[in-house]
């Protein structure tokens, strides 16, 4: 087998909001490449333009220059996780993880089907029928997760999911999502606050500068894979924390 080939390209990237002299340079110039099957974790500074990226890949925003290619066999290129859950409350459980398949036109069987193997997966099954306002933040973002992975997207694009969760339960999160994600090999674009969650989860942690962000360095976590949450009492793990946050906070003072 070759070399995986690229997944997502961003070549000259940029994004600026407003007009002079009103104008916001939010975002690069910046060059990224996500190969198949690789998880990749961005970190930087508040306001510093990640989540900008995320919704160019997403094609919710255009950029302002450069571009953003995804290479896509199917119809289903990209599924994007937030941070406050983006399901739907006047939905039960059930059809909240069916949506994408609908928006497919997948069957109604096939697509109940469907969904209720990634609510198993999850640890959900019995509660198909509730509605999410009687779920426990850390359950809904379960759903958002399953209702994303059910449409088997070829990119994740996951935007600080686990920020609005407590300490323990982001833990128990974060080694769920390794374990699917590295089960399915689907190819991921993460942002975070937390370096612990980047050093957890990513193949590759890249760290942007203060606004208009660019990346300025790269790691690779030296943990192979299949990785469990166990990295975290690792002496590397630390020590590659430590060296992240000093680049971190430079960037930070400024911004």
């Amino acid at each position: 087998m070759g070399e995986p080939y690229p997944k997502l390209r961003a070549h000259a990237l940029t994004r600026a909001f407003g007009r002079a002299p009103r104008r916001v340079d939010a975002l690069g110039p910046l060059d990224l490449t996500v190969t198949t099957g690789e998880f990749v974790c961005l970190v930087g500074p508040s306001g510093c333009g990640k989540s900008t990226l995320l919704r160019i890949a997403a094609g919710l925003l255009r950029p302002s220059g450069g571009r953003l290619e995804i290479r896509t066999d199917s119809a289903r290129p990209a599924a994007m996780i937030f941070q406050d859950y983006g399901i739907y409350d006047w939905k039960t459980v059930l059809a909240n993880v069916r949506f994408g398949l609908d928006v497919q036109r997948v069957p109604r069987r096939a697509g109940n089907a469907r969904a209720m193997d990634w609510l198993t997966r999850l640890g959900l099954s019995d509660f198909a029928d509730a509605y999410p306002g009687a779920l426990s933040g850390g359950m809904r973002q379960r759903v958002a997760i399953a209702r994303a992975l059910a449409v088997e997207p070829e990119l994740l694009l996951m935007d600080e999911p686990f920020a609005a969760l407590d300490a323990q339960l982001r833990v128990i999160l974060q080694d769920e999502l390794l374990d699917l994600t590295q089960a399915l090999r689907t190819t991921t674009l993460f942002i975070t606050h937390s370096l612990e969650e980047a050093l957890v989860l990513g193949d590759r942690v890249l760290v942007m500068s203060a606004r208009p962000g660019r990346i300025i360095a790269e790691h690779r976590p030296p943990f192979p894979r299949p990785r469990t949450g166990e990295v975290r009492d690792a002496p590397e793990f630390t020590a590659l924390k430590s060296e992240l946050w000093e680049l971190l906070r430079k960037e930070a003072v400024p911004a």
